[in-house]
């Protein structure tokens, strides 16, 4: 019995394969943390090759997984100009949930320059309108710039989240006067405004994720003392990797289940009912999920 879907998980990443920074550290240990999750989860894709293994593996493990670019990689475009009809033709590719990751990160345009970012993530609208998919997607520190190209092209596409979400309450506003829904992870749960912010999203707009392996609860963060413990990896550090222990500051897909406990408290909710509400949210935005048993 599955009680919780992760939207967000990059298991396509190197560290489940014990890949640090290129440099082999421990065995690959992906099955084994997929067993720990004890949840459903969306495989998140940031370009067209790791939307390529994304799908793989969400074909592999019964589970679902996006396409598209990531803002910080929309250069991408500009060197491929088949890439858009390629990310159309994996958009039908069996397990394939959502048109994403995308959007607009301010916060890192060392990698990619904003006008670039701008053009692109525009373009994504029409993956949305010739497949009928939900958004995925990504905001970092844009100002007005995020939500008024959604505003402008809200009718192109049925539904979206907001991954990842940081915003403050006014960001909360937009987003829900456009009727997307709110992702909330390790990294949404930094600060006290964080956690202000947080606990007025409305009850039928919330979503939870981990992005694993980034993005974990860390006891400086303003959330950790509303986490219950027991559901916290206890790893240990990947230089003393032993197969089958998580690895510390690793994040996994399980850690959604700790995400749910300080919601909780924080909506003072009984975890078990929000679990419910949340994952009833997760199937309107992603249909293709099953009921949950």
């Amino acid at each position: 019995m599955k009680r919780a879907v992760d939207i967000a998980v990059n298991l396509t990443d190197d560290m489940f394969l014990g890949l640090y920074r290129g440099k082999q550290v421990h065995p690959p240990d992906l099955e084994l943390v997929i067993e720990r999750s004890q949840c459903w989860m969306i495989i998140t894709g940031t370009n067209l090759e790791e939307s390529i293994k994304a799908q793989e593996l969400a074909q592999k493990y019964h589970f679902w997984s996006t396409v598209g670019v990531h803002p910080t990689r929309a250069r991408d475009f500009e060197h491929n100009p088949l890439l858009l009809d390629q990310l159309k033709d994996l958009c039908s590719k069996e397990r394939v949930i959502a048109v994403g990751e995308c959007g607009l990160d301010y916060d890192r345009l060392q990698f990619c320059p904003k006008e670039v970012q701008l053009r692109w993530f525009e373009r994504h609208f029409e993956l949305t309108e010739t497949t009928g998919l939900p958004m995925f997607l990504h905001n970092r520190n844009t100002g007005n710039d995020f939500y008024d190209i959604i505003r402008r092209n809200r009718h192109r596409f049925t539904t979206g989240v907001v991954h990842s979400f940081d915003g403050n309450l006014d960001d909360l506003q937009k987003a829900v006067e456009l009727d997307l829904y709110i992702g909330i992870n390790g990294c949404s749960l930094k600060t006290d405004e964080n956690i202000a912010t947080v606990r007025t999203i409305p009850l039928d707009r919330l979503l939870v994720e981990t992005d694993a392996p980034w993005c974990d609860i860390r006891p400086t963060h303003a959330s950790y003392k509303y986490v219950n413990s027991a559901l916290l990896l206890n790893g240990k550090k990947k230089e003393k990797f032993e197969m089958g222990q998580p690895v510390k500051s690793r994040n996994e897909p399980s850690q959604v289940f700790a995400i749910l406990s300080i919601l909780s408290q924080l909506k003072q909710i009984p975890q078990p009912e929000l679990e419910s509400i949340v994952y009833e949210n997760t199937r309107r935005v992603f249909p293709q999920i099953p009921p949950q048993e």
